[in-house]
C-alpha cells in the first residue's frame, strides 16, 4: 500500500493560492485610511510601514491578505512588501494576544533581574517565547534593549513602559491585563490593546482620554549627556560600595520625572543575583 506525499507530509513545492481578499466594506474602510496616510510622504512607498501598522490594527497581526493590500495600494511586489513585514520585528505575522508582555534580556536588564522575570512568567502563564496564553490575552516574548537601562530590569507591554520589575511585580501585572483590571504604565496612557496601538502608530490620533496629556520622559542617568552637550555641568555623583548603606531622604511626592505605576517594584534587589543586592536608586548627584 502506498501512500501519497501529502499524507506523508512532504511538500511538493506548490505556490500557495492567492491571499483571500479583505470583504468589501472593510477594504473600503482601509483604502479610505491608506490614501490619508500615502498622502502624507512625496513617494507612495514610504506609507508602506505605516500600513503594515494598519493592516495589523485590523487583524492583529500581518496577514497574507494584510500584506496583499499594502501592494496593491503601494503598486509593490507582494515579496516587497513581504521582505519589510518579516524584516521588522513590530510585525506580527501570526495570531497574538491582546497584550504583547516583552521582558528585556539584553545584558544590563539580563543581570538586575530580567532573566529570573521571563522565566517566572513563562512558568506563570503556562507560555513559552512568542507565545499566547489560551485566552488570548497575552502573548510572551523576550526582547532586545528598550532603551531604559536606568530603569532595568524593564517589562514592556505593547510597548509600554513598567520599570524597575521583579517576578512578583511581573507576575501582578499579567494577572491585572488578563482580568481585565485598569493599568498604567510607568510613562504613558492608561494601556490600550494591541490593535489599538497598531492603529496609533499607524499615524492616527490616539483617542484616549487624557493620552495625549499623559507621557514621561528618559531618566536622570540618560540624560547627563544631554546636560553635557548643551554645556551644562554634570553633578558630582555619590556612589555608596557595596555594603554600606545610602544616605536616606524623607518621603516626596513625585515629580512629573518620577511618575511610578502601581506595577513598578522597589529598587533595592536584584533578583537574578541575590547574593550581590543592589543599592537603593538615587538621583543623580545625591
Amino acid at each position: 500500500m502506498t501512500t501519497s506525499s501529502s499524507e506523508r507530509g512532504v511538500s511538493l513545492g506548490m505556490p500557495q493560492l492567492p491571499a483571500p481578499a479583505y470583504p468589501d466594506d472593510v477594504r473600503a474602510r482601509l483604502e479610505t485610511d491608506a490614501r490619508e496616510v500615502i498622502a502624507r510622504y512625496p513617494d507612495s512607498r514610504s506609507a508602506l510601514l505605516p500600513l503594515l501598522h494598519l493592516v495589523q490594527a485590523e487583524e492583529g497581526h500581518v496577514t497574507r491578505t494584510g500584506m496583499q493590500f499594502c501592494a496593491d495600494v503601494l503598486g509593490l511586489t507582494t515579496a516587497e512588501v513581504t521582505a519589510v513585514a518579516t524584516f521588522y520585528t513590530m510585525y506580527r505575522r501570526r495570531p497574538s494576544g491582546d497584550y504583547q508582555v516583552g521582558v528585556c534580556t539584553n545584558t544590563l536588564c539580563a543581570v538586575m533581574g530580567g532573566d529570573a522575570i521571563f522565566e517566572e512568567l513563562q512558568e506563570h502563564l503556562g507560555v513559552g517565547n512568542g507565545e499566547t496564553t489560551g485566552d488570548g490575552k497575552v502573548t510572551l516574548e523576550h526582547i532586545e534593549c528598550n532603551a531604559a537601562c536606568d530603569f532595568a530590569p524593564v517589562v514592556m507591554v505593547n510597548w509600554e513602559f513598567f520599570d524597575n520589575q521583579t517576578p512578583a511585580s511581573a507576575k501582578s501585572l499579567v494577572d491585572d491585563l488578563r482580568a481585565g483590571r485598569p493599568v498604567t504604565p510607568t510613562r504613558g496612557a492608561r494601556m490600550c490593546t494591541f490593535k489599538e496601538t497598531a492603529r496609533v502608530l499607524a499615524g492616527f490620533p490616539d483617542e484616549r482620554e487624557g493620552a495625549v496629556e499623559s507621557g514621561g520622559s528618559a531618566g536622570p542617568a540618560s540624560l547627563i549627556g544631554l546636560k553635557l552637550a548643551k554645556g551644562e555641568s554634570a553633578p558630582a555623583r555619590v556612589v555608596h560600595p557595596r555594603g554600606e548603606a545610602a544616605r536616606t531622604e524623607a518621603p516626596h511626592d513625585p515629580s512629573p520625572t518620577e511618575h511610578l505605576s502601581s506595577h513598578d517594584a522597589p529598587q533595592d534587589t536584584s533578583a537574578s543575583d541575590p547574593a550581590h543586592p543592589a543599592g537603593p536608586t538615587a538621583e543623580e548627584g545625591e
